[in-house]
């Protein structure tokens, strides 16, 4: 293991489209559809799973429509495939973000202007030795990462 123990959190804007995919097909695009994914939007950040599992069910023992109750379904298997890593409230008590932008900008900015240097031809393989190597380096676990690399 390169990074040791890590701590997921899937991303709250990836999180959220799909909870708005499931709104739209519930609300249509209007102000009722507004105003749940609000709701929804709170009760993840607030309560995690739990809370979603609660209003989720919740809706599927009230709808009769089969494409609502399929779409409300898929969601709350997606966010219980991923219930461990919806730990908001607790990442933004402790000031760790809930986003993948900075990460995101990271691989841009350290890793791509890496692998676009004029004349660089990389195997894909390499690359990802490359990559790797970024990560530790600009984080602090190269000298762990250095100690167990012979």
């Amino acid at each position: 293991m390169v990074f040791g123990k890590t701590a997921e959190c899937l991303d709250i804007y990836h999180a959220l489209e799909h909870v708005a995919a499931c709104g739209k097909v519930l609300y249509g695009s209007g102000s009722a559809f507004t105003d749940w994914l609000e709701r929804m939007r709170l009760v993840l950040l607030s309560e995690g799973f739990a809370g979603m599992e609660r209003e989720l069910s919740a809706l599927l023992l009230e709808e009769d429509d089969g494409e609502k109750r399929q779409s409300v379904g898929s969601l709350l298997e997606y966010l219980r495939k991923n219930a461990g890593r919806l730990n908001y409230r607790e990442r933004l008590e402790c000031g760790r973000v809930i986003g993948s932008g900075l990460i995101e900008g990271a691989c841009k900015n350290l890793v791509g202007k890496r692998l676009k240097q004029t004349g660089a031809c990389w195997r894909l393989a390499r690359a990802n030795r490359m990559a790797v190597i970024c990560a530790v380096l600009y984080s602090d676990q190269w000298k762990y990462c250095w100690k167990y690399a012979h």
